[in-house]
């Protein structure tokens, strides 16, 4: 395996070495969330040419490293240890040497140990340099396909239980962007009960060891998930990410009938609100004054005619 990455890392060395790669610098390396494949160029030229690994978890980076046919000396930095782990990375990077920090997977700092490192780093004026990568946070958002967010909110693992938890939940409800969760595979059922118990009608995409063998994808109303999760028990087996999608817009409340509504909306696209609220009542038979009220409510809620809010 080592020899079969020989090649990409002279590529990675041609692609990202015009790159300038400065001493005494902390670079921050995102790492494959569960596909191998995913590793970047630019993070293969940077690992092997740092002189030390600080980690997360070293058994987890050295076989990381293995597979990319590198070897580095690892340095052990997690929760536990972060802020005297931090001290042994500036003795290094004040010597002139480059340390790179790796994560288990993913986005260093992103609900993962490194934030203690950045802020000692850049406390003693030293240099801090990201590496974009994979990120299981917006791996999810990007297949949710919520086109009513507006931003989103990433909170990550709930308070594991008691009203604590409860209390994140109901904070989730009516928010107008998308609130992205981590959850762990023995709690996934209880976060499905809670999920359709405080927020049934909200649209939920529940992501399942994304970019490895068994991923799956599945977005749903939150009241259908328990039993959606129930179906089979294999689907609460894995590493979670939930998108809670942002409230929907309620329906106007005009009280038009339905086909009144949709001829209004075909006229707007060719007239004047004036003119299509008169035809519309000609053609359907509803009150002129309503329609045109509603082409006004369409035009001041920014909804274009041709596509005011959903009337199925």
């Amino acid at each position: 395996m080592a020899s079969s990455f020989a090649s990409v890392r002279e590529a990675a060395a041609q692609l990202a070495g015009a790159q300038q790669y400065p001493a005494a610098t902390l670079y921050l390396v995102s790492t494959p969330i569960g596909n191998l494949a995913d590793i970047s160029l630019r993070a293969l030229h940077v690992l092997g040419l740092v002189d030390a690994v600080a980690c997360e978890d070293t058994r987890v980076s050295g076989q990381l490293l293995n597979h990319l046919g590198l070897h580095k000396p690892l340095l052990s930095l997690h929760q536990h240890n972060e802020m005297q782990a931090a001290q042994t990375v500036l003795q290094r990077l004040q010597q002139g040497q480059r340390v790179a920090y790796v994560s288990d997977a993913g986005t260093p700092a992103i609900s993962d140990p490194g934030a203690h490192l950045v802020a000692a780093v850049r406390a003693a004026g030293l240099r801090v340099l990201p590496l974009p990568g994979a990120s299981s946070v917006v791996t999810a958002l990007s297949v949710a396909g919520d086109a009513q967010s507006q931003g989103f909110h990433f909170v990550g693992f709930l308070p594991p239980k008691g009203a604590q938890r409860l209390q994140a939940v109901q904070a989730l409800a009516n928010q107008p962007s998308a609130q992205v969760l981590f959850e762990a595979p023995h709690r996934m059922a209880e976060l499905a009960r809670q999920l359709a118990d405080v927020l049934p009608q909200h649209t939920v995409t529940v992501c399942r060891e994304l970019t490895k063998q068994f991923e799956s994808v599945h977005t749903l109303a939150a009241e259908a998930l328990p039993q959606w999760l129930a179906q089979d028990h294999q689907r609460e087996r894995g590493e979670f990410v939930v998108v809670v999608h942002a409230k929907a817009p309620e329906a106007p409340q005009s009280g038009l009938p339905e086909a009144a509504l949709r001829v209004l909306q075909v006229l707007l696209r060719e007239l004047p609100l004036k003119q299509a609220s008169s035809l519309a009542s000609e053609l359907t038979g509803a009150p002129r004054k309503a329609l045109y009220q509603q082409a006004l409510d369409w035009k001041d809620s920014g909804s274009p005619s041709s596509e005011p809010a959903d009337l199925g």
